[in-house]
């Protein structure tokens, strides 16, 4: 399925523009003619597994890598050309936490604003609400946080020069739960600000808390469009069926000739169905028949991770 802009006429230009970018690795094609656009204040996500090219294109965009052919602009600056003015208007945060260590949280702050030269008192307007978490902590070394903590240290140190863009590439990556939903609920609070931000993750459920997404699968944007959109456009009638062995099941639903697709999907397998061609009830006594136990078969609604496994599928 073509990837979708979702820019409409009459916008102002979008404040990153990407045309064709292409980069490889050896024999390893990391992106392939990516394109697509981000409007001001967005929260733009990039949804996809490891390997799929969204560390690639993060540091395309932060200056830090070249691509191979294409082009992309971050405020109508080129990223080749224009890079050092880009870098002034951009903040950062790569994958793997890049702080200094064994410097404390205030250390590692001031540190970032002296480089931009600007000062933690100037800035912080715009980071109080996350500095505030920290502050209690700030002569602690950074290396003594937890992963929670040393993310919204990250953060802290991405804004403190005031950039108008946020790159944030997997930045709940093995945090717990409910640092992930604060990190979020920041993010949110950031957009309010007409900050951009482009979020990528591997996290299938957090795709909800972007504007728009961007399903990507090596190298290549499958779909761009808001969330509830791709949703309303998964094709089938979806099923989520339970029964004793897991495993045999999911082969016997494979081989089921009115089952399209069949996968596990936590506690349940999830399987896009010929609905009108068998019930949840017909489906279930099928099973029954073939000595599975504990059989519970019914109609569900579909998630992002549903429209990904579906349009992976067809790709």
């Amino acid at each position: 399925m073509p990837a979708t802009q979702g820019i409409a006429a009459g916008h102002q230009p979008p404040v990153i523009s990407c045309r064709q970018l292409s980069k490889r690795y050896g024999s390893v094609e990391a992106l392939r003619s990516v394109s697509f656009d981000v409007e001001r204040g967005e929260i733009f996500g990039c949804i996809g597994p490891d390997g799929a090219g969204k560390s690639t294109l993060f540091r395309i965009l932060a200056t830090l890598l070249r691509a191979d052919s294409g082009r992309a602009t971050v405020e109508g600056l080129d990223v080749q050309k224009d890079f050092r003015a880009i870098r002034r208007r951009l903040g950062y945060m790569p994958g793997r936490f890049s702080l200094y260590q064994d410097l404390s949280v205030e250390e590692n702050l001031s540190f970032f604003a002296a480089i931009f030269g600007v000062t933690v008192r100037e800035s912080y307007p715009l980071i109080r609400d996350i500095y505030g978490q920290l502050e209690p902590f700030k002569a602690r070394r950074a290396c003594k946080l937890s992963g929670g903590m040393k993310q919204k240290l990250a953060l802290c140190c991405a804004l403190i020069h005031k950039p108008s863009v946020l790159l944030l590439d997997e930045p709940t990556t093995g945090v717990d739960p409910i640092s992930r939903r604060e990190f979020w609920e920041m993010l949110a609070r950031l957009r309010q600000q007409s900050i951009t931000i482009i979020v990528s993750t591997p996290y299938m459920d957090e795709a909800m808390r972007c504007d728009r997404i961007a399903l990507v699968k090596d190298g290549a944007f499958l779909q761009i469009e808001a969330p509830q959109s791709i949703i309303s456009r998964f094709p089938q009638a979806l099923w989520s069926v339970q029964g004793d062995p897991m495993y045999g099941l999911l082969k016997d639903l494979r081989r089921h000739e009115d089952i399209m697709a069949a996968y596990a999907f936590g506690d349940a397998h999830h399987a896009t169905v010929r609905s009108e061609r068998i019930t949840p009830r017909q489906l279930g006594e099928n099973l029954k028949a073939l000595g599975y136990l504990n059989v519970e078969v019914k109609e569900i609604q579909p998630t992002i991770e549903d429209c990904y496994m579906h349009l992976t599928a067809d790709s």
